[in-house]
């Protein structure tokens, strides 16, 4: 992993000259649809992976992300010049992947630092509410910080019940995608056109009804079937028919006002235009931007340390799922220079 990362800067140090800010842009109307294949290689890689090699991919994923966005940028050095592939790398890092990794960076750290507590049984009542649950506050937290808040809850729920599998699967669909998609901060690749000016409020305002739509019916399926296997269970054992006190809590409540604090700041970022801005290889970065992201990261680093290591640790908290995405998008990012550029 750290080895990729390494690979991915060095490629970037490879691609610096001197003069690299006057590159040409890259022009789209040269390229034609084989400049696509990185793009669909690295998207097949990903899934098709985890299932098909999965040893191979757990150890070996940051070099087949790196060997596919390397066969992306160095035929545009090949065929154009290094400073024009420089320029386009640069761009597709600085002005994206850069704030879209550090919201899912933020996201993650303070989601994990919200430990729910107590004593549930897996009922088609429980488990249903819970998935709403999940699915409503995915929009707010994140569809990865919803995920890291439940999903541990509803497996103790679900751990006597004979057929389990089905919940996880469901959690999957509704909190960990349907239920991100009426913000940025939901969906972060929805935060990528906030960056490129669409409002904030513009999937919740237009997309709520549908969203909702599709939510209710994947969920009326998964209460049909989630009765259906109860009752099954029920036949063959009590599945935990006991009832232990709920004791419902939830603790590290800071790490709430830490997630108020990540939307005020991406807000603020939308409205403050202070008109000062600075230039990287072409890439111009404005002073709003810089705020919002650098805001992003102290708020991690505040929800690291005013959160008991506890909590993560109750949560399984772990950094390689984040440095997996990191890695992963970074070469997605790069492969899709080529294909943005035709569009």
């Amino acid at each position: 992993m750290r080895q990729t990362g390494l690979a991915l800067t060095v490629l970037f140090a490879v691609l610096t000259p001197e003069g690299a800010h006057a590159a040409a842009a890259l022009d789209g109307t040269t390229l034609r649809w084989p400049w696509a294949l990185p793009f669909i290689g690295i998207l097949l890689t990903i899934a098709t992976g985890p299932l098909l090699f999965p040893k191979i991919w757990h150890h070996h994923y940051g070099k087949l992300a790196f060997v596919w966005a390397a066969l992306a940028v160095v035929p545009i050095a090949a065929l154009n010049d290094v400073p024009t592939a420089l320029a386009a790398f640069a761009h597709a890092m600085l002005a994206e992947y850069l704030s879209f990794v550090v919201l899912l960076f933020a996201l993650y750290v303070v989601a994990g630092g919200i430990l729910v507590t107590g004593n549930l049984r897996g009922t088609p009542l429980i488990n249903t509410a819970m998935l709403a649950f999940g699915t409503a506050i995915a929009s707010v937290v994140g569809t990865t910080g919803a995920a890291m808040i439940l999903i541990r809850p509803l497996l103790k729920a679900n751990a006597a019940r004979l057929h389990n599998v089905h919940v996880v699967v469901f959690f999957i669909f509704l909190v960990a995608n349907i239920g991100g998609a009426l913000t940025p901060l939901g969906d972060p690749p929805l935060f990528v056109g906030f960056l490129h000016g669409v409002d904030f409020f513009w999937t919740t305002q237009h997309l709520w009804r549908e969203t909702a739509l599709v939510a209710g019916l994947v969920l009326l399926v998964f209460v049909v079937l989630d009765v259906w296997y109860y009752r099954n269970d029920r036949l063959v054992t009590t599945v935990g028919e006991t009832r232990p006190p709920v004791n419902l809590g939830v603790s590290g409540t800071v790490n709430l006002l830490l997630i108020a604090g990540i939307i005020a700041a991406i807000l603020a970022s939308a409205a403050w235009k202070p008109g000062t801005a600075i230039e990287v290889y072409g890439t111009t970065l404005e002073l709003q931007n810089i705020m919002r992201d650098g805001t992003l990261v102290l708020i991690a680093i505040l929800s690291l340390v005013l959160t008991p290591n506890e909590h993560r640790e109750a949560n399984g908290f772990t950094w390689e799922p984040i440095a997996e995405v990191a890695i992963l998008f970074a070469g997605i990012f790069t492969c899709i220079i080529p294909v943005l550029a035709v569009l």
